[in-house]
């Protein structure tokens, strides 16, 4: 087959109408085959003769979309010095933009012979148990489709499994159920925007493998942490069966959510690859260049140095791997049209050496990059290693999860000791860990429940896990969830036990999404779903798993979109700015904490052990900043009362220099309330055991 020599940027498979360009990155490599898959599964090898520093390329003629590919790599086989190369294994083109097949477990995809991992190269060839890489065309009519560019402190994010989803919803058509085109589907457009959702969260959808352990007890890794396409969205998810269908109903689910206003963030693992550890299959980076995409043990660079949990860490370190993500992520801004990442342990990423560097060479390249630094940006802000846990350690441009809101919440609810000034603070937006950075409150993402761990329903109905399905003997997950005080554990018909456990959820929405920060819901959680005390559901694609719609709980879907529109409407929720960070502070007060009697809170009140009750003045008369079109916000005035104890309190409102006329908003005992009656200064109103209560005054303006 005729080949001209190409060019070696753009990395990947490049068709430019008329043929096309192939170009991967290996320092190691002494030779780099194209090979070439027909229809009927034969196989033509086309030697890259031509080398530019790292980049192996070559232009083939009349090479179009659909074609499927991969590489060999031949070298040297030096475990010992991280060098892994072995021709017999067909490899993924790290750049590959679609793969076609599926992976088949055994032999073949093992660089080593099973049972003797320090012998010599294994030779059985892997390429038909490996998927293949394909090219594929960019056309596609974005129309006029354009990014909502919703500003972080208006934004409501909203985590959801793309095959979960809609697995189970029955007015979208059984074909398309737990696809792509699914969740484009008027019925699942209709649920978000009725819930008033800016921006949905996508779990994995980069193409991921099954590991072999979980294929081998009929599981799957449903959740989708085990990366091997960092270009690819993953086949699986798609209605069509053709490579390049599965990019277009990528791309059509994109430019229907923005026609819906409604954003897309990608959740994004670039910390580890599905390769795992020495024992690994070779599926792509560890035959290109081993030492090179993974970080190895200093002193013996047989094995991997591990933050991940998985086995292997990319070597951020190397200009190659940087490249490669920053590539990507400018792949699916530009080509693909989303409008952000989360990216998963992203403490990992920024290892330079052993410790975590939060001005590493990989948040360098981020800042000054003029596509990736403009969208938006949230950190999983931790890894398992030493020293990997760094909330509110990030650069200025980053959000992240916020686990601090999620355990203060989630204590202050099942009525711990002492978290009182936990709670408070993290309410009022956590300038503890954002606000000596110069970032605002936005910068946290508030959640109190997320796909790892228990959902909204089980984490006030199980105080142990029940992860049996697993078939790991529920020794997986986290070991235990600390009383809620239910009184019993999972189903019930007590009746008594059912209004507290309502109760409790109704809590911990209004305090997610009435915090000052950027809120995130779990998909199903207003639902009322159940994973019957499931914590680690990552390994069941089953209805344990699927978001269960006919079965689901009206009545807290209508109160979580009543909560959401409540911050849409009012401004005072979602402040762009600190309290007292302003002029206005030194003569209006913008926020005020009372005791139950009301009282104003002092400093050394916070101390107090048992103090589960306390109520909040927000000033809607006192923010500071304009809105996103520049324009000055004035809103209402609201007291928040919150009760943690486990018997009722009453509530004295506050003096009349904080409110005249009171109306209650909501209150989570008797759920949405349209209670027109007026409270003034001084009026008592008792809460409920475990309860919370907003009212509402007129703005003064």
């Amino acid at each position: 087959m005729k080949t001209w020599p190409g060019q070696p940027l753009p990395l990947g498979a490049t068709f430019d109408g008329l043929g096309t360009c192939f170009s991967v990155a290996s320092d190691v490599a002494e030779g780099v085959e194209l090979c070439l898959f027909e229809p009927d599964g034969s196989e033509r090898r086309v030697q890259l003769v031509e080398r530019s520093g790292p980049y192996w390329h070559g232009y083939l003629p009349g090479i179009e979309p659909g074609q499927r590919y991969g590489y060999r790599v031949h070298g040297a086989w030096d475990p010992a010095r991280g060098v892994r190369c072995n021709p017999a294994k067909l490899l993924i083109d790290p750049y590959a933009r679609a793969l076609d097949g599926g992976f088949r477990w055994g032999q073949a995809l093992f660089p080593y012979t099973l049972g003797d991992p320090d012998g010599p190269p294994n030779g059985e060839d892997s390429s038909a148990a490996l998927a293949k890489s394909v090219v594929v065309s960019s056309l596609f009519d974005w129309g006029d489709d354009r990014p909502p560019r919703i500003p972080l402190h208006e934004t409501v994010l909203y985590e959801l499994h793309v095959r979960g989803f809609t697995r189970q919803h029955p007015d979208v058509p059984p074909e398309l159920r737990g696809t792509y085109a699914g969740l484009a589907h008027p019925a699942a457009i209709a649920h978000l925007e009725s819930l008033g959702v800016t921006a949905v969260e996508l779990m994995p959808i980069h193409t991921f493998v099954d590991d072999a352990h979980l294929v081998e007890r009929g599981l799957r890794n449903y959740w989708g942490y085990n990366t091997i396409g960092f270009f690819a969205p993953h086949a699986e998810y798609a209605s069509g069966d053709r490579p390049h269908q599965v990019v277009h109903e990528f791309k059509n689910l994109v430019k229907t959510l923005h026609g819906a206003g409604i954003e897309v963030i990608l959740d994004v693992v670039y910390n580890h690859t599905a390769e795992g550890n020495h024992l690994g299959p070779m599926l792509s980076f560890k035959g290109f260049d081993n030492a090179g995409y993974y970080r190895l043990v200093e002193g013996d660079l047989r094995y991997y140095m591990d933050y991940t949990g998985t086995g292997n860490t990319l070597n951020m370190r190397n200009p190659n791997v940087l490249q490669l993500i920053m590539d990507s992520l400018r792949y699916w801004v530009l080509e693909m049209h989303v409008d952000g990442f989360r990216f998963d342990l992203a403490a990992a990423l920024a290892r330079e050496l052993h410790d975590v560097d939060r001005l590493s060479a990989f948040f360098d390249v981020i800042q000054q990059d003029p596509v990736v630094s403009r969208v938006k940006l949230i950190a999983e802000p931790w890894d398992i290693g030493e020293g990997g846990y760094q909330i509110g350690n990030f650069p200025q441009l980053w959000s992240e999860w916020n686990g601090r809101f999620r355990d203060a919440v989630r204590d202050y609810w099942r009525g711990e000791k002492s978290s009182l000034g936990g709670v408070a603070c993290r309410i009022a937006g956590s300038s503890d860990l954002y606000d000596t950075s110069g970032r605002r409150p936005h910068a946290s993402i508030n959640f109190v429940t997320a796909h790892d761990g228990f959902c909204l329903r089980d984490l006030v109905s199980y105080d142990h896990k029940h992860n049996e399905a697993n078939g790991e003997e529920n020794r997986d997950g986290e070991s235990h969830n600390r009383s809620w005080n239910c009184g019993v554990e999972g189903p019930t018909d007590d009746p008594v036990v059912l209004r507290l456990r309502a109760r409790q959820v109704r809590n911990l929405l209004v305090t997610t999404l009435l915090s000052q920060g950027t809120p995130m819901l779990l998909a199903g959680d207003e639902l009322g779903r159940t994973q019957q005390g499931n914590n680690n559901a990552y390994c069941l694609d089953s209805p344990l798993n699927w978001l269960d719609w006919v079965n689901a709980d009206r009545e807290l879907v209508e109160f979580t979109g009543r909560l959401i529109e409540l911050r849409r409407s009012h401004p005072v929720f979602r402040r762009r700015g600190w309290f007292g960070d302003s002029l206005a502070s030194r003569s209006v007060t913008e926020i005020a904490w009372f005791h139950p009697d009301g009282e104003l809170m002092r400093d050394r009140d916070w101390q107090l052990e048992g103090a589960g009750a306390v109520a909040v003045f927000l000033n809607g008369d006192a923010i500071p900043y304009p809105d996103a079109r520049g324009e000055r916000v004035s809103d209402d005035g609201f007291y928040w009362m919150l009760n943690a104890e486990p018997r009722p309190i009453c509530f004295t409102l506050p003096p009349e220099a904080f409110g005249v006329a009171w109306t209650v908003e909501l209150d989570t005992e008797g759920g949405l309330l349209a209670d027109s009656s007026q409270l003034g200064p001084g009026a008592k109103l008792e809460l409920a055991p475990r309860s919370t209560a907003l009212l509402r005054r007129e703005s003064r303006r």
